[in-house]
């Protein structure tokens, strides 16, 4: 089917659809601790920049759940979506128990391994690509599901080729990332996708936007010798963390975590208790259209009566798909974890103390203790 493209519907986001593409990818798993249901739709762009990936069983003890959300193109979220977790179960630090510093080192090396002629031919397989006989555009909705590869050994040789040069993707994508270990959760994010809590029917955010104007990020990005303009890194660019987005990162005096954009991760972890019921990841495309407690107070809604969670997934994209592109907002690709915790996770410490953990936490990474927006 060739795509049909509204000539006159373009946006500094990307051209739209005449026609919104509203089919939609969606699992459910579960293990013995939690079930998840996820759901993606293209919507009213021209392609699908989204991916994600869903692992009950990262190890025995573990599960891993990301949403990576593409810009100028899809290859840097595919990437992402095939080697993140990887690179996470394969460091020494993730070995030895030590989840947060194993996050971030993954976010990190996933800019390196996207260079030279590995990371060149590797972003080849998984490019945007347009067939040569119909002109069509390939846009699929894309999951890495059953390669996880934790059992291979790559530890990313150098490769001598005519790309051994590749300073990396000039596009790139936003990573929020959640790893469950028993009674603990991890939240890794760089960018503008959301990783949300709800305790005792309160959305709690878990991660914060990246965006340029925020305090922290104006200052790294100026001190790197970048600018903002119209709330754009160096006009162009609205966010202030990501993966990729290598023409941000050619300072080299400057470690990555201080570039104009970094990879770096937030890292913020939580001692679940009884009072946890569910969490959700999702891209910008949904929280542009609902704030963190509309899509808890939703959810809660939805699940008096289904109890699929692809089937909330689905029927939350639907509620936020726009009717037209007049508006921007509802417009984008969208991608979406639900994960319900089966059990109340055990503690030795009671429900107050463990909220009061959990505050404290969410404090100390500069987080709103629960979202108060009306939008």
């Amino acid at each position: 089917m060739l795509v049909s493209l509204n000539p006159e519907s373009e946006s500094g986001m990307g051209i739209y659809l005449s026609t919104p593409k509203t089919e939609k990818f969606s699992e459910d798993g579960e293990n013995d601790r939690l079930r998840y249901g996820l759901s993606s739709m293209q919507g009213w762009r021209a392609t699908m920049e989204d991916a994600h990936a869903a692992y009950t069983d990262l190890d025995d003890s573990t599960s891993f759940f990301g949403v990576y959300d593409g810009h100028g193109g899809k290859v840097v979220a595919k990437f992402c979506a095939k080697f993140l977790h990887q690179q996470v179960l394969r460091s020494k630090e993730y070995a030895d128990g030590d989840i947060g510093t194993s996050l971030q080192k993954a976010f990190l090396r996933m800019d390196d391994m996207m260079r030279g002629q590995r990371g060149w031919r590797e972003l080849s397989v998984l490019g945007d690509k347009i067939n040569k006989f119909t002109g069509m555009i390939e846009g699929l909705i894309w999951s890495p599901k059953g390669t996880d590869g934790g059992d291979q050994v790559d530890d990313w040789a150098f490769e001598e080729g005519p790309h051994a040069d590749f300073a990396g993707p000039t596009s790139g994508s936003t990573a929020c990332v959640a790893v469950i270990r028993n009674n603990q959760l991890f939240v890794a994010n760089a960018g503008d996708s959301r990783c949300v809590i709800s305790r005792k029917g309160q959305a709690y955010n878990l991660s914060r936007d990246h965006k340029p104007e925020l305090e922290i990020e104006k200052e790294r990005i100026l001190k790197a010798g970048g600018f903002i303009h119209a709330g754009r890194v160096n006009g162009s660019l609205n966010l202030a963390r990501a993966i990729g987005d290598m023409e941000f990162k050619q300072n080299k005096f400057l470690p990555a975590e201080k570039q104009i954009v970094t990879a770096n991760p937030d890292i913020n972890t939580v001692d679940l208790c009884e009072e946890d019921e569910f969490m959700v990841l999702a891209c910008d495309g949904i929280w542009d259209c609902m704030s963190s407690q509309q899509l808890v107070d939703f959810i809660h809604e939805q699940l008096r009566s289904e109890t699929k969670l692809s089937v909330v997934c689905e029927r939350v994209l639907d509620r936020c798909l726009a009717p037209s592109t007049a508006g921007g907002e509802g417009c984008d690709n969208m991608t979406m974890i639900l994960v319900q915790f089966k059990k109340p996770a055990q503690s030795s410490a009671p429900p107050e103390e463990q909220q009061s953990s959990a505050n404290e936490k969410a404090e100390e990474a500069h987080e709103p203790k629960a979202d108060s927006s009306e939008s």
